[in-house]
């Protein structure tokens, strides 16, 4: 889970992108190419994160602080057998910590780039587009790996989390972590072409990422879960998420309390690939470089 602080207002810096087409064409040199634009862009990306020192400090602080407040109050609560409440809501943290650094870090940041002007200067500027694309990836790949980091520390000094010792749970960790932050971020920038403006944006993704959480299995063993409430977080990419994490931190044992009875490897990556491409979709779809109002 992030949040980001809705008095942040993150201003691009297109120089540090932008190539000046008429220098280039006088002295015929070839423009740089995307790799290094985007390594440029990426750049920016992470300077803006440190400058925005509030904003930085609780994208990492606040899921932390959530893990500490639930895993205390409710410290040894048995949720099966070998297996108690911090354990398995520390798993489930770290699906959450994902989802937010993409789906609802981009959906917020986004919209309050495109208010101040941002994207606007961007695209009239000669940098590949993609090079946008890849700073944010870039960038969400960056919090997402210290964010898990740091709740798997927390969880093992503190709440008995127990790490994988073979490489097969790893494995698992690594392709459920990564389908779900690509979902997540093309989910992201879909939905940030859909809210109008950045004032709106933290007051509809916000509840949106909260209750998904909620009925996904983050805070709540899932399978106590009713049965409509089920059927709603399993349409969503976060549930199959926890899920698998809960596969790699969680014993073998604890398969047989999953709704189905098992940790269903496959219809986890069936079911994030498929939101994949709908992400994709919705991002082609509706991305917007412009406030409405612009035109």
């Amino acid at each position: 889970m992030t949040a980001v602080s809705e008095g942040a207002r993150p201003t691009p810096e297109p120089s540090a992108v932008a190539v000046p087409t008429g220098d280039h064409e006088r002295s015929g040199a070839r423009p740089p190419g995307l790799v290094r634009v985007a390594a440029a862009r990426t750049r920016v990306e992470f300077l803006s994160f440190v400058r925005e020192r509030s904003a930085m400090v609780f994208t990492f602080v606040f899921p932390l602080a959530l893990l500490v407040i639930f895993g205390s109050a409710l410290h040894g609560q048995p949720v099966a057998e070998g297996v108690v409440y911090e354990q398995y809501f520390v798993a489930g943290m770290i699906a959450a910590g994902l989802f937010g650094c993409s789906f609802q870090n981009l959906a917020i940041v986004i919209p309050i780039e495109r208010d101040v002007g941002g994207l606007k200067r961007l695209a009239g500027t000669p940098m590949p587009k993609s090079a946008y694309f890849a700073g944010k990836i870039v960038m969400v790949a960056f919090t997402a790996l210290v964010q898990s980091a740091l709740l798997i520390g927390i969880g093992v000094v503190f709440y008995g989390l127990t790490l994988p010792t073979t490489v097969g749970p790893w494995l698992t960790f690594f392709w459920v972590a990564g389908l779900g932050t690509i979902a997540c971020t093309l989910l992201g920038i879909g939905v940030a072409g859909i809210v109008k403006n950045g004032r709106t944006a933290p007051a509809v993704v916000s509840p949106l990422a909260t209750v998904l959480q909620f009925i996904s299995g983050v805070f709540f063993v899932f399978a106590t879960l009713p049965t409509w409430m089920q059927s709603i977080g399993a349409v969503f990419p976060l549930k199959w998420m926890t899920q698998g994490m809960r596969s790699v931190f969680l014993p073998e044992s604890f398969a047989v309390h999953e709704v189905a009875g098992g940790w269903e490897h496959g219809r986890i990556a069936l079911v994030l690939g498929a939101w994949c491409l709908v992400g994709l979709f919705v991002a082609v779809r509706t991305f917007r470089w412009r406030n409405r109002a612009d035109g």
